[in-house]
């Protein structure tokens, strides 16, 4: 092979790389972003084995508060989540992901996702049961809704206006601090810049 096919092939190589490497992270448009997990994660509603996922906003979400989760390659939809807004002053050039803090036995549980150099991430939303544990065992406080609208996560939706993703917009949203009392959702999320 001569010095120039050998660069050629190179070049190839390394541009293919550069073009790829984006959109395997992430998209602005739905901010479908590429997550690997090494071991088991709880999301409000399920726990995801520890292999790849798509993290995604509803694309007709205007809101952007609608997350889905999908598999590896994004034909089966795994959990429709509500989430509200969550401020943070310096934003990241990278995906971050926030876990809750949990005894060993147990899997990390999924508290926010921020997408790559965004100000707003996404504070998950847990089922009221769930969130009273989760709550007193992290001795802090945790957003909830309504037990009944857990159903509503392990439905297929296409759109924000299929009932099920209605119901969980339309939800009232709380915190739950340790003694399983219900707070303002001020006290978990800043969904403001403060002044």
């Amino acid at each position: 092979m001569t010095v120039s096919k050998l660069l050629s092939v190179i070049f190839c190589l390394a541009l293919c790389c550069a073009l790829s490497a984006p959109a395997a992270m992430a998209s602005e448009g739905n901010q479908a972003t590429k997550v690997t997990f090494n071991q088991s994660v709880e999301v409000p509603g399920r726990v995801l084995a520890g292999r790849t996922y798509w993290f995604t906003v509803m694309r007709d979400d205007r809101d952007q508060n609608i997350v889905q989760i999908w598999n590896a390659d994004r034909t089966e939809l795994l959990a429709t989540i509500l989430t509200v807004p969550d401020y943070r002053l310096e934003p990241k050039g990278r995906t971050v992901i926030k876990f809750e803090e949990r005894p060993s036995s147990q899997p990390p549980t999924l508290q926010a996702w921020f997408y790559p150099g965004d100000n707003y991430g996404h504070e998950f939303v847990y089922p009221e049961a769930r969130a009273k544990e989760l709550a007193k065992r992290i001795g802090r406080p945790v957003l909830s809704m309504r037990d009944e609208l857990v159903s509503n996560i392990a439905k297929p939706a296409k759109s924000a206006k299929e009932p099920s993703v209605m119901a969980m917009k339309q939800a009232h949203v709380q915190a739950v601090n340790p003694s399983g009392q219900e707070i303002s959702m001020a006290k978990v999320v800043q969904q403001k810049p403060q002044k």
